[in-house]
């Protein structure tokens, strides 16, 4: 059973930066998709950001060009660094460990509020 613990969001103005960092319990990062996903109320869950084990990322659409995601792999962890951050991306963020296409894991997710 694979844990996630995510941190880092809070409060911030618009046009601010935030880090968010994902550390899995056990299995290795580098060897699975590692995803961001977001959900703001009222709406769908969505995909921002997803890095696989071959290191490709992918972005989603509202976020390309402003938010990068990376692998500390000594520390079993991935971020999200958010730069220019704008008040629709105001939501709760989670983490997901999928190892393979038919099982996943979630973390708890963590708050990031924007203000304008």
């Amino acid at each position: 059973q694979v844990q996630l613990a995510e941190s880092g969001g809070g409060l911030v103005q618009a046009g601010g930066s935030l880090r968010l960092s994902c550390a899995a319990s056990s299995g290795a990062v580098s060897f699975v998709v590692m995803a961001w996903y977001r959900q703001a109320a009222g709406k769908q869950r969505e995909l921002v950001a997803a890095i696989y084990a071959n290191g490709l990322k992918k972005y989603g659409d509202a976020v390309k060009g402003r938010f990068t995601i990376s692998r500390e792999l000594h520390k079993n962890t991935v971020h999200l660094q958010m730069n220019s951050l704008e008040p629709e991306d105001t939501a709760v963020y989670y983490c997901k460990y999928q190892p393979n296409s038919a099982s996943d894991y979630w973390g708890p997710g963590t708050q990031v509020t924007v203000s304008s």
